[in-house]
């Protein structure tokens, strides 16, 4: 005959089983719990050091910029007094920088500007301002219109999706640069009279309509070419079944799975963007004087490079790290959202 000891003693594995079992199956659940697309991109991105590091260099360079005039008012200088006009024993007979390295010292950090005598420090992290922020402007509306052109292209096809092709084509055949140096000046002359001076928020709107205007097609393409791809998908198929109407199939169904390519195409737009802009400050038709802009200082270096080429350095080197910097994150971005890569 079993003792009662011994039937506790066997009950006893069991209960034991019975309370560890609940505690077994919440680990098992939470090991099993699936992850969104996006938690899934930040777990690819988070393993990519070069786009880790690529990102931190390009919110480094974003906050130093946005931080410029508290910067400025730290560091104790600005980009519009003539320093070497106050001082002039800053500035040899030549008028180019008396001390060595183009002026460096612990007052100058970058050294000083030949002939006028501006701080360099705070003229390149107004520059930086300048461009970045004029590019972020452009290269946001020049994405809006090519998303928009793009998927009335590709869901509506037909004869929309002809003639937004063709418009798209001819705007593609203009030669961007010539037609830049062009129009930049009958833009300004439309707002403001030819012996007035032109403000800077006209060059401004006028550099952003500029690129925007010749800088959406590469967008509309890539976005006409993916809205072509889903829209005999089932999901729309089932959309435009149950009565919904194109735009809210377009804006519920083709947006959210767009996405990807539109964030890819404009991390890679936006420095090609910030070369544009400088090119127009180089030649002589973006932003001019006093305006502190990374393209007006190559073009002031360039004609100053064989007596002091100190001057070029520190713009040319930010511009340089800024550009590959962004265009690795870019790339990055593009393999974080792709669920094919092996990064």
């Amino acid at each position: 005959m079993t003792s009662p000891i011994e039937l506790e003693g066997a009950e006893t594995p069991s209960l034991v089983d019975k309370e560890s079992a609940p505690q077994s199956d919440a680990k098992e659940s939470k090991k099993l719990e699936g992850r969104s697309p996006g938690q899934l991109m930040w777990g690819r991105f988070k393993r990519d050091r070069t786009g880790v590091v690529s990102a931190v260099v390009v919110l480094f360079f974003f906050t130093i910029a946005a931080a410029a005039p508290l910067i400025s008012k730290v560091y104790g200088k600005d980009p519009y007094t003539l320093y070497g006009q106050d001082r002039p024993e800053l500035l040899d007979m030549f008028t180019m920088p008396a001390g060595p390295a183009g002026g460096m010292n612990g007052e100058f950090w970058f050294g000083i500007e030949p002939v006028l005598g501006r701080d360099v420090f705070t003229q390149l992290l107004y520059g930086m301002r300048t461009s970045m922020f004029t590019a972020l402007a452009a290269t946001v509306l020049m994405t809006v219109v090519g998303v928009l052109i793009g998927l009335a292209g590709g869901y509506f096809g037909g004869k929309t999706d002809y003639w937004l092709g063709r418009i798209t084509d001819f705007f593609m055949a203009l030669p961007n640069q010539l037609f830049f140096v062009a129009a930049m000046p009958v833009i300004t002359t439309v707002f403001v009279a030819p012996d007035e001076e032109t403000p800077t928020y006209v060059r401004t709107c006028a550099i952003i309509i500029v690129l925007s205007f010749l800088g959406w097609m590469s967008m509309a393409r890539l976005i006409r070419a993916a809205t072509l791809s889903l829209r005999d998908r089932e999901f729309i198929e089932a959309a435009r079944i149950s009565g919904a109407s194109p735009w809210r199939i377009i804006r519920k169904e083709l947006l959210p799975n767009i996405v990807t390519p539109v964030l890819v195409q404009a991390t890679l737009t936006l420095p090609s963007t910030i070369l544009s802009i400088a090119f127009l400050s180089f030649v002589g038709v973006g932003y001019v004087e006093p305006t502190p802009d990374w393209g007006r200082m190559f073009a002031i270096g360039a004609d100053i490079v064989e007596q002091d080429p100190y001057y070029m350095l520190f713009p040319g080197v930010a511009m340089v790290v800024f550009v590959v910097a962004f265009n690795l994150l870019g790339d990055s971005v593009r393999d974080a959202f792709d669920p094919k890569t092996g990064r």
